[in-house]
């Protein structure tokens, strides 16, 4: 029988290609029980413009594309963690005890929200390459982390 975690990894996958960040493709879910309850991917909330309305893949390889994408991240873009959270609460569905599935390793901001939202253990596929203190952040607080392999 397949692996849980691997089945789950690769729905927050195709759930990734949903997001409109020309720099990177974030899929979450939230599972309770082997089903899920919420899903979210990273993108800027309904009625804003779009990152791929900004940016295009040609925009990568401009020396200050970093810079600019950063900014405009901060200031307009959901992670696909904090949409899977937010939408949960839409549907007032608790993800006490759930497991949060993620493409890639939350960082610290979201990690702080996945601890208040109740979820006890999370599984991801790649690390985030400049933000790893979140992992060490559940850990800490007791929240299972498993790592994936593609």
């Amino acid at each position: 029988m397949k692996n849980w975690d691997k089945t789950f990894i690769e729905i927050t996958k195709l759930i990734a290609e949903h997001s409109t960040c020309v720099r990177k493709q974030v899929g979450a879910l939230i599972v309770k029980d082997k089903r899920i309850v919420s899903t979210g991917y990273n993108g800027v909330p309904s009625g804003l413009k779009h990152c791929n309305k900004f940016f295009t893949a040609s925009n990568l390889k401009e020396p200050d594309f970093y810079n600019k994408h950063g900014d405009f991240s901060k200031k307009f873009e959901l992670h696909a963690e904090q949409n899977a959270i937010l939408f949960a609460g839409k549907v007032y569905t608790s993800c006490e005890g759930a497991t949060l599935y993620t493409t890639l390793s939350p960082c610290s901001d979201c990690c702080k929200l996945i601890a208040g939202a109740g979820i006890k253990r999370v599984v991801y596929c790649e690390e985030y390459d400049r933000d790893t203190a979140g992992i060490d952040l559940l850990k800490q607080l007791g929240i299972e982390v498993i790592q994936v392999a593609d």
